[in-house]
């Protein structure tokens, strides 16, 4: 797990800032032109925890490819962190959104893209109802507010190191007691965590049943499988015991499939035959606007249509005068419907497994003890010897210095990954020559620790 020779890391992190400085001579006078009018010279704060002194500025970016202001090409394996799975500027999603901001953009009325959008998502999902949003967090809240609402319980029910935008219901953790508090670096929370959140262990059947047997969680919101903590697989049978469980206890089981959309076009939803009463997506689902949306069965919106009255429907805290807005609906009909389509996804998934192959082949050869997870066109390596059970021991195999010297050696190379974890995304366009890019750098990088 990790790397001990600190020492060593320090030269090669040392090495690779001075080529990552020699090659970035115009990305850096943007970066020094932006300090004086945003704080660390980027337009949101996470940006600089990008590995390197300054960030990359991108100039074009198309299909798996950008270049950057300096004239360098990148193979794009982060692809917005999942806002562009289906590749940089996809024709038909650019043509369709082009065409809409030609005939105006926002109205606070309907389009046909509309129901179009919610019919594609519908057959995806198999969930029927559908409302949008400019993104999966909005979605999200969306969601806890309408559970709250028909169950009249307070609680949402969360799992330990989950992501789900910034929904602060999601920014607690398990302390060594066990009991629920703030996560690190959870900025400003308006409460305490506990007045708000249950947070159980992922895979772990048991701690579900404790907490909701209490009867005072309105709703489970969960990731299907664990992205942003490394990628953390459900155990067998842990679905079906959710599902019994919010049965039983009359809890709404809400699955967000924002990053596992990955695992084919209506996410695990789909794949592994789940059955949530709501389900969020977005990013991607513009084709690189901002997009989001949430479906729900037929009863939960029954439920929450009848509670609603129309004169306070505008002023409850959902929605927002550009959610459903007409560029958005007419990106997320043409994404669905011409981009990313169920045939696309094979060759996806064919493209992940390469890469899964290529990490594997390195560990193998320089004896690492690290492992790599694959989760249909996603796959991500972590520094610990076996597949993490869950988000504490994803966590605990953290490495954050190695892990910045890994992502820099990278995009010294011309490869992105994702930021803060070591996840690579497919889109329609990668090819395996762009995989073995990233095989061949990522070699290098493991020899140049362990040999």
């Amino acid at each position: 797990m990790g790397y001990e020779n600190r020492e060593r890391l320090t030269a090669l992190w040392a090495s690779e800032v001075e080529l990552y400085r020699a090659a970035r001579p115009r990305s850096e006078a943007l970066w020094r032109a932006a300090l004086p009018s945003m704080p660390d010279g980027v337009p949101m704060l996470w940006m600089a925890k990008w590995p390197g002194p300054w960030p990359v500025y991108v100039d074009d970016a198309r299909g798996a490819h950008f270049s950057c202001v300096d004239g360098l090409d990148h193979v794009d394996l982060c692809l917005g962190d999942t806002g562009a799975m289906c590749g940089h500027a996809p024709p038909a999603s650019v043509a369709a959104i082009a065409e809409q901001l030609g005939r105006g953009s926002t109205y606070m009325l309907p389009t046909a893209d509309a129901a179009i959008a919610a019919g594609l998502l519908a057959d995806r999902f198999g969930l029927p109802s559908w409302q949008f949003s400019l993104s999966a967090t909005d979605a999200n809240r969306s969601l806890i507010r309408y559970a709250r609402h028909v169950t009249e319980r307070p609680k949402i029910l969360v799992i330990d190191h989950c992501y789900h935008g910034s929904v602060d219901e999601a920014f607690a953790t398990l302390d060594e007691t066990g009991a629920v508090v703030e996560r690190r670096g959870n900025i400003g929370p308006p409460v305490p965590p506990a007045a708000t959140t249950v947070v159980v262990p992922f895979n772990d059947v048991p701690a579900l049943e404790r907490a909701l047997r209490e009867l005072d969680v309105a709703a489970v919101l969960i990731e299907p499988a664990m992205t942003n903590i490394g990628i953390v697989l459900p155990a067998p049978g842990w679905h079906d015991a959710l599902r019994a469980l919010c049965d039983e206890t009359g809890t709404i089981l809400i699955i967000d499939e924002t990053h596992t959309l990955c695992a084919g076009p209506g996410g695990m939803t789909q794949r592994d035959n789940l059955r949530p009463d709501a389900v969020v997506v977005g990013k991607t689902i513009g084709g690189g606007i901002p997009a989001g949306a949430h479906g729900m069965t037929e009863e939960f919106a029954a439920r929450v249509r009848s509670s609603l009255e129309l004169e306070d429907i505008d002023v409850g805290g959902v929605g927002g005068t550009l959610a459903g807005n007409a560029a958005s609906m007419a990106g997320i009909r043409a994404t669905l419907g011409e981009v990313l389509t169920a045939e696309v996804y094979p060759a996806m998934i064919e493209r992940a497994t390469e890469w899964t192959a290529g990490v594997q082949a390195a560990l193998d050869e320089f004896g690492v003890p690290w492992q790599v997870t694959q989760l249909g066109a996603r796959a991500e390596y972590s520094f610990r010897a076996t597949p993490p059970r869950d988000g504490t021991e994803a966590a605990d195999a953290d490495d954050f210095e190695l892990q910045q010297y890994l992502h820099l050696h990278a995009l010294n190379r011309g490869i992105l990954i994702t930021p803060f974890h070591n996840m690579a995304l497919m889109c329609p366009d990668t090819t395996s020559a762009d995989v073995e890019r990233h095989t061949l750098a990522f070699r290098e990088a493991v020899a140049s620790l362990y040999s």
